[in-house]
């Protein structure tokens, strides 16, 4: 009987123990999924490689917002990265783009070449790309060894055909379809004969007790938004409060 990989996006040290347990292949880690996901502490990382049996990858992702990174950025990721070797993470997920949202292929293929021997997967940025069907030979020939896509669409099973259309374009490369997969559509993709799907399969359960004060900031939860604190504005509280 065909099988089919199964990698469940852990945010939390509890949510990868339960993918090892559920029966998942692998494990990518991951925090704060409500942004699209984020690097994952040092301790997280650590507990989670010494504590779970299955292949663990880690997202390289230093902030939410787009996907084009400063030097200071992506000097973060390069060191990540060289944690991430050291204590025995068996793959990575990341990637750049340019600011047009085309593929940065110098500073992605450096990324890959930093992570090897590990498994390199290039991340859902992919689904900003205006060019996939391109853009897929390219990471292809720069040593990428999958890409996790919803065939640029909200759901994955919505954008069956372009994920059909990029696996039948490579032939190293894996296509590990993501999004809104759950037990309900999953063989789809099975039918399909993709070998692996990507899934978060998440529960969400409220606090008991009522929190008296919000600390989320929905202003700032858009992709299309880089935050930084300003060098200006920290100046002049400092002169107010001398």
């Amino acid at each position: 009987m065909k099988t089919i990989t199964m990698e469940i996006c852990a945010n939390s040290f509890e949510s990868a123990v339960n993918a090892e347990k559920g029966g998942a292949d692998r494990i990518e880690l991951c925090s704060e999924l409500a942004v699209g996901g984020i690097t994952p502490s040092y301790g997280l990382i650590k507990k989670t490689v010494e504590e779970i049996a299955i292949p663990i990858h880690i997202l390289i992702r230093p902030r939410s917002g787009n996907f084009t990174y400063s030097d200071t950025e992506f000097d973060i990721m390069k060191r990540d990265i060289v944690f991430c070797k050291s204590i025995g993470c068996t793959g990575i997920v990341s990637g750049v783009l340019h600011e047009d949202h085309t593929l940065d292929v110098k500073r992605t293929e450096e990324l890959i070449e930093l992570a090897s021997p590990l498994s390199f997967t290039f991340h859902r940025a992919f689904d900003w790309i205006p060019n996939p069907e391109k853009t897929i030979r390219i990471l292809e020939e720069i040593g990428t060894d999958r890409v996790l896509t919803s065939g640029q669409q909200v759901k994955a099973l919505d954008g069956i055909n372009l994920l059909v259309k990029l696996r039948d374009k490579v032939s190293k490369l894996k296509i590990l379809p993501g999004g809104g997969i759950n037990a309900d559509n999953a063989k789809v993709f099975k039918d399909n004969n993709f070998e692996e799907i990507h899934l978060s399969v998440i529960s969400i359960v409220k606090s008991g007790t009522p929190v008296k004060l919000s600390m989320n900031n929905l202003k700032m939860v858009d992709d299309d938004l880089t935050m930084f604190s300003d060098l200006q504005k920290i100046q002049k509280i400092k002169e107010a409060i001398k």
